[in-house]
């Protein structure tokens, strides 16, 4: 069963949870997990694309969008099936990609905005009276 990780962030801001992820990203993948990016659209996935490659300047996450390289690398997902990913996947999406359930781990990373909180209170309380294991993490940044 999928182990589902919120981590809430102290920041009001969109842009930290994508910086976030990022370091999540590259954390679980020098562990030997595979990981994938769930964004909504293409657009999106450029921009994280764009933003792993500058994050840190100390850091490489070799990475790519889905389908245009050898599986290994962590992977961005703009919608459609995940292929063979079943390590962690950090989902950035709008809604719950169906599939989510195929993984080992679920990242949910929440900001302090109302919409954002909501949604996040909706998805635990799904996953709660489904039987997913559940932790919270609060995240302190300094932004």
């Amino acid at each position: 069963m999928t182990q589902i990780d919120f981590y809430i962030l102290s920041s009001q801001q969109l842009e930290q949870a994508d910086i976030f992820a990022c370091r999540l990203a590259e954390k679980a993948y020098r562990t030997g997990l595979g990981v994938l990016l769930a964004v909504d659209n293409p657009e999106r996935a450029e921009q994280l694309n764009r933003l792993l490659w500058t994050f840190r300047e100390d850091s490489f996450v070799p990475h790519a969008l889905q389908g245009t390289t050898p599986h290994g690398v962590v992977e961005i997902n703009s919608g459609g099936d995940p292929g063979v990913h079943h390590g962690l996947m950090i989902n950035l999406c709008s809604a719950l990609p169906n599939w989510f359930s195929r993984f080992e781990r679920l990242a949910e990373i929440v900001v302090q905005q109302p919409q954002a909180l909501q949604r996040s209170r909706t998805r635990f309380g799904l996953f709660r009276e489904r039987g997913y294991p559940l932790k919270s993490h609060k995240i302190n940044q300094n932004n």
